[in-house]
C-alpha cells in the first residue's frame, strides 16, 4: 500500500476497542499500537525516552507528555509503521498530545480518528458482565467519568479539525466491525 492507513481509535471502556482495533489489523494489515506496550517496549529496549520513562513510573508519577510525545515519535518512526500504518489506542490523552501527533505526521497526515461510540448505559452493563473485581458500580461510574472529562475535549479538537468520524459500536461485534471498515475505507480513500 503506498499510502498505508494512519489512525486513532477512542471509544469509552467497554465499547469494544481490542477487538475492533483487532479487526482492522486483519482488514487492513495495520499496526496495533497502545500506549502502555509503547512505554514497555521503550523500558525494554532501554531508549533514553524509555528510561527517563521507567524512572517517573518507577516513582510513582505520571509521564510526561514530552516524553510520551517522543516515544509515540519513535514508535511511528520504525519501519513497521511506515511501511504498514497504524492505529493508535490510548494515544493522544489530550489536546496538546493530539497537536504533538498531527506534527509528527506531516504531509502524511492523520486519516481519522474513529470515535467508537457505545452508549454509558451499555458500557456500564458490559463492563459488570466482565465481573472484573474492579468493576464495580463506583469503580465503573468513576473510569467513565474520567473518560469523558480528559476524553471529550481531545475528540472536540479533532472534530475542529474535520479528523473525527464517529462509529455506531452497538450490535454484534460483526455488524460493528463492518460499520468500522465501511468508515476507515472511506476516510482513507481505500
Amino acid at each position: 500500500m503506498t499510502n498505508p492507513i494512519r489512525l486513532v481509535i477512542f471509544g469509552r471502556q467497554g465499547a469494544g476497542k481490542g477487538t475492533q482495533c483487532l479487526r482492522l489489523v486483519e482488514a487492513f494489515g495495520v499496526i496495533h499500537i497502545s500506549t502502555g506496550d509503547m512505554l514497555r517496549g521503550a523500558v525494554a529496549a532501554g531508549t533514553e525516552l524509555g528510561l527517563q520513562a521507567k524512572a517517573i513510573m518507577d516513582a510513582g508519577d505520571l509521564v510526561s507528555d514530552d516524553i510520551i510525545n517522543g516515544i509515540v515519535r519513535e514508535r511511528l518512526a520504525m519501519d513497521d509503521v511506515q511501511e504498514h500504518g497504524f492505529v493508535l489506542d490510548g494515544y493522544p490523552r489530550t489536546a496538546a498530545q493530539a497537536e504533538a501527533l498531527v506534527m509528527v505526521l506531516g504531509d502524511h497526515g492523520l486519516h481519522a480518528a474513529v470515535d467508537l461510540d457505545v452508549p454509558l448505559d451499555e458500557v456500564t452493563a458490559r463492563m459488570k458482565a466482565r465481573g472484573r473485581d474492579d468493576d464495580t458500580d463506583e469503580g465503573i461510574a468513576r473510569r467513565l467519568a474520567l473518560y469523558e472529562q480528559e476524553t471529550r475535549p481531545v475528540l472536540t479538537w479533532f472534530a475542529e479539525r474535520d479528523l473525527l468520524v464517529t462509529v455506531d459500536g452497538l450490535g454484534e461485534e460483526a455488524e460493528v466491525t463492518e460499520r468500522l471498515l465501511s468508515t476507515v475505507r472511506s476516510a482513507a480513500s481505500v
